[in-house]
This record gives C-alpha cells, sequence and structure tokens, in this order.
C-alpha cells in the first residue's frame, strides 16, 4: 500500500437507534483510519451531536459537512466529510422505529451510488434494523440482498473474514427448513470458488478450503440425509478439478477444533449459523463481514445494532475498525491488480 493514494471509505451509519452512530464517531477518533483512509459519512450531523452528547464523546476534529444532494467537494481532501440528511423525525435510542429503517436505507442507497460512480473505492455499512426496514415498507432479509438488488447482481454471498478464521456461506437468511432444498451442486460450488477467489485476494495463491456438510456425521453414508452424496461432494469434486484446494464434506462439530482449524485457510458452511456461531466465538470483536459477488466492495462488523447499549458510550469500534482496515486493503490490492 506504499505510495498509494489514500482511499476514500464510504461508511453509513446504520441505524439511528442502534450503535452504529456511536461506532461511526469512535472510528473518525482512530489514528489509523484518520491516517490511512479518507472517510466519508453518510448519515445525519443532528443525530451524530445528540449521540456524541449522550455517550460523552468528543467531535471529530475537522468533520466537514456537506448537505446531501449537495455537490461533491474536491477529490482529495485532508478531513473526513460528513453527507448530511436532515432528520425531521423524533429518534428514540434502543427501538426499531420506520424513520430508522427508512433513515438507514436512504444512507446505504447513496453510498452505494457514489461507489458504483466510482467516487468511493469501497463502502462500509454500520449495522441496520430488519425490523425497522420492514416497518419502513423496505422488505429486503438484510443488507446482502439490498445490495444486491442496488447493484443489479443476483448471485452474491456472504464472506466472514478475521486473521484467525474465515468463513464462507452457501445460503444466507432463509429458514432452516428451507437450506436443504435451496442447496444444490451449481451453488455450493459457485461458493468454493468465491471463497477461493476471496483467499487468493488476500494474497494467498492457492487457499485449503474445507466445506462442511450439512447433516450430522456428514450424513453418515445416507443413514441421517443424501445431500452429502448428492451434492456438496460432487461438487467438492468439481471444484479440486478446476484447481481449488477444497476437501469434505467435513463433519460440522469437529470442524473448527484447533488441529482442524489449522488445515485450513477458509471454510464453506452450508446455513448461516453452521458458519457463524464458530465465528463469532474465535473472532467476534475482529470479524468483518464481505459481500462477494458485487461490481463494488463492501464490508461491515460482523454485529448487529445492539439495542440495548445503543447511546451509552459503551459500544466497541473494534469490528467497524476491521470493517474498515478490510475495504482499505481490498481497494489497495484492486488498485495495485487491476482487478
Amino acid at each position: 500500500m506504499k505510495g498509494l493514494p489514500r482511499p476514500s471509505i464510504g461508511i453509513t451509519m446504520g441505524d439511528p437507534a442502534g450503535v452504529g452512530p456511536e461506532l461511526v464517531l469512535r472510528a473518525l477518533h482512530d489514528p489509523e483510519v484518520r491516517a490511512t483512509v479518507h472517510p466519508v459519512i453518510y448519515g445525519s450531523r443532528s443525530l451524530l451531536r445528540r449521540v456524541a452528547a449522550a455517550a460523552s464523546l468528543p467531535w471529530p476534529q475537522g468533520l466537514r459537512t456537506v448537505a446531501a444532494g449537495a455537490a461533491r467537494p474536491a477529490a482529495k481532501a485532508t478531513v473526513p466529510w460528513l453527507y448530511d440528511t436532515p432528520v425531521s423525525e423524533p429518534i428514540e435510542p434502543g427501538r426499531a422505529q420506520a424513520s430508522c429503517g427508512r433513515l438507514a436505507a436512504g444512507w446505504i442507497e447513496a453510498a452505494v451510488c457514489d461507489a458504483l460512480a466510482g467516487r468511493l473505492a469501497a463502502v462500509v455499512t454500520a449495522p441496520i434494523c430488519k425490523a425497522a426496514l420492514h416497518a419502513a415498507g423496505i422488505n429486503y432479509p438484510g443488507h446482502t440482498e439490498m445490495l444486491a438488488a442496488l447493484t443489479g447482481r443476483k448471485e452474491v454471498g456472504m464472506f466472514f473474514w478475521s486473521p484467525r478464521l474465515a468463513v464462507g456461506l452457501a445460503t444466507i437468511h432463509i429458514a432452516l427448513e428451507d437450506v436443504a432444498p435451496r442447496l444444490t451442486l451449481e451453488l455450493v460450488l459457485a461458493t468454493i470458488r468465491r471463497v477461493a477467489a476471496a483467499m487468493r485476494s488476500a494474497a494467498l495463491p492457492s487457499p485449503r478450503i474445507g466445506v462442511l456438510a450439512l447433516n450430522p456425521h456428514a450424513g453418515e453414508d445416507g443413514l441421517f440425509g443424501d445431500t452429502e452424496a448428492r451434492v456438496i461432494a460432487p461438487a467438492i469434486a468439481a471444484a479440486r478439478s478446476e484447481g481449488i484446494a477444497a476437501t469434505g464434506p467435513l463433519v460440522p462439530d469437529t470442524a473448527f477444533r484447533r488441529e482442524a482449524l489449522a488445515r485450513f485457510d477458509a471454510f464453506v458452511a452450508m446455513y448461516h449459523d453452521q458458519g457463524l456461531i464458530p465465528f463469532k466465538l474465535l473472532a467476534f470483536e475482529e470479524g468483518v463481514n464481505v459481500t462477494l459477488g458485487l461490481p463494488i466492495i463492501r464490508t461491515s462488523p460482523d454485529h448487529g445494532t445492539a439495542f440495548d447499549i445503543a447511546w451509552q458510550g459503551q459500544a466497541s469500534p473494534a469490528s467497524l475498525i476491521a470493517a474498515i482496515r478490510r475495504a482499505r486493503d481490498m481497494a489497495a490490492a484492486k488498485l495495485e491488480t487491476g482487478n
């Protein structure tokens, strides 16, 4: 990264009633963030002021406010910007509200638009509340599906990265009973490919990918289901024929033991909690959610809105700062390689 320009990283404020505003304020005080990226905040100045007062946080030095929709400042700024959306509705911390859903969605849309136009090197999103989105009539299961729609992509994936563990998900926000019918050879193979590509972009030319089974004991030779034999094993074989070092199906309840972790650089899980329970146990503070398959770079913290501690000065910015760092490094790699 030495010698490369500081990338402009868009950071959305997330649900205003959650910890997102506090995380943004704390990130803007982080020396590494201020020294290595140009933060561009999509949010509300008045709300940030309220949260700063409630959480006893100082105001970020040099933060320049630009009205949402106004002409952009000069590209080579030395201070962070805030694209300010006026907020007229009362916001109550710690509660799902339709007004918060509308605001959060609007900030995401604006940041994605700027990223697609080349004004941002990457987008980092603070946590949103799905109930607030739905109350506002915005019916996406989460960030991932919304980002896919905004960028016109049908096939995207959730990938969780940390220095200790990396996990990609074959299925995302669906009911557990719908997982098995949704799994196909093509879907599992596409997920393996995306995870391998993500690890290669992190300077691992031949990543070792562990692919989890769906059923207990990896199906026990068909005793507990045939998804392993019918879908997962053929997908692994296809990936190996393409030169990907994929192994499995792995028995899920032993795949994340210390000895097993040393064998692999990343894992592919069949459903949300299968991958995220071990990930958050091992890497909650440093974990980053990366959306694969988008035409833009997008990362986020690996946690939610934490309504129970919103605006109280207790939220740790570690995961958001890790997400900014990961977005910065991905943007630098893209600039260096042209991919």
